[in-house]
C-alpha cells in the first residue's frame, strides 16, 4: 500500500515554487495554450487567464481559426494563433503547426474544450515528442497511448489531469472501477504513462510512477462547475512555464485551485461563483 500524505502547507514547503524575480516576460516563461473548439471557445480563455494569474510571462493561444478574433479581444495579453479546422475542431493540417508552436514553448497545456476524434491522438503524439513541459487534459487523454522509449525519456514527465471518465479511458476500464479505488487507478495510470497524474474528485489525489500519493480534501462545493477544470489546467501550465517541476506544479495547482474556491465561498457563498472567478484569487495565494 502506498504511503498517502496530505496535500497541505508542509507538502508545499517540501516542493517550493521558483522564487519570484525581476525580468521581462521571457524570464517568466513561454506558455502555449492549445484549447477550444467552435462549440467551446471559452475553454482556451479560462485556461489562459489562469496561466497568467499563476505567473506565466509570455502567452500564446492556439485554437480553431474561426474564433481567434473574439478570443484575441477577450484576452489582449495573448498572441492568438488560428489553426486549420474541420467540423467543430482541429483539422489534420493543424498538427504540423502545433508541433512548431510547441518547439518554441517552455510549457504546453492542451486538450481543454478540444473536439474529440482521431486527430487527438496525432496531437498528443507530437506534444509528447516536444521539448516543452506538458500538461494534458480532456479530449487528449481519451486517445493517449502508453509511453514507451524514447517518449519516456523526455526531459520532464507529462502531467495528466483526468476526471473519472477520462481515467477510465486511459486504463480501458469502467468508470465505476475508478470511482471505487481512485488511488489504485491513479497509480496504475502514472506507471503506464510514466506521468504525474491527478485523479480529480471531491477528494483529489496526486500520484507519481514511484508510488507517491498526496491527497487534497479542501476546496469548496462551488468548484464543481463548468470550466473549473480548465482553470486548474491553466494554473498547472502557468507554474510549469515559470520553471516548476511537474510534481511541484501539480501539487501547487491543486492546492491553489482548492484554496481559491474556499476564498470565493467565504466571499460569495458555497455555490454560485463562476469558473472565471477562481483564477482571480490565485495571485493572492501564491508565495511572495
Amino acid at each position: 500500500m502506498s504511503d498517502i500524505r496530505p496535500l497541505d502547507r508542509s507538502a508545499l514547503e517540501a516542493h517550493p515554487l521558483p522564487r519570484v524575480q525581476a525580468g521581462d516576460k521571457q524570464s517568466k516563461g513561454r506558455i502555449l495554450i492549445l484549447a477550444g473548439s467552435r462549440n467551446v471557445p471559452g475553454a482556451a480563455l479560462l485556461a489562459a487567464r489562469a496561466a497568467m494569474r499563476a505567473g506565466a510571462g509570455n502567452l500564446k493561444i492556439a485554437t480553431v481559426g474561426s474564433v481567434i478574433s473574439e478570443l484575441g479581444i477577450a484576452m489582449p495579453e495573448a498572441m492568438v494563433v488560428g489553426l486549420p479546422e474541420h467540423g467543430e475542431g482541429f483539422a489534420n493540417a493543424a498538427v504540423d503547426r502545433i508541433a512548431e508552436l510547441a518547439e518554441r514553448a517552455d510549457a504546453v497545456v492542451a486538450g481543454m474544450g478540444v473536439e474529440e476524434g482521431d486527430i487527438c491522438r496525432r496531437i498528443s503524439d507530437v506534444l509528447i515528442r516536444s521539448p516543452a513541459k506538458l500538461a494534458l487534459d480532456a479530449a487528449l487523454l481519451r486517445t493517449l497511448e502508453p509511453l514507451d522509449p524514447p517518449d519516456s525519456e523526455r526531459s520532464s514527465r507529462p502531467v495528466l489531469l483526468p476526471h473519472a471518465g477520462e481515467m477510465a479511458a486511459l486504463l480501458d476500464c469502467r468508470e465505476e472501477e475508478v470511482e471505487r479505488d481512485p488511488v489504485a487507478s491513479g497509480l496504475k495510470a502514472a506507471r503506464l504513462y510514466r506521468s504525474i497524474v491527478l485523479v480529480k474528485g471531491v477528494t483529489s489525489h496526486v500520484v507519481t510512477p514511484e508510488g507517491e500519493v498526496w491527497t487534497y480534501e479542501g476546496g469548496a462545493p462551488g468548484l464543481g462547475v463548468s470550466g473549473s477544470g480548465d482553470v486548474l489546467a491553466g494554473i498547472t501550465g502557468g507554474l510549469l512555464a515559470r520553471g516548476a517541476e511537474p510534481l511541484t506544479a501539480l501539487l501547487w495547482s491543486v492546492w491553489l485551485h482548492g484554496e481559491a474556491g474556499r476564498e470565493l465561498s467565504r466571499k460569495i457563498g458555497p455555490l454560485g461563483f463562476l469558473a472565471r472567478e477562481i483564477a482571480e484569487e490565485v495571485p493572492g495565494l501564491l508565495p511572495r
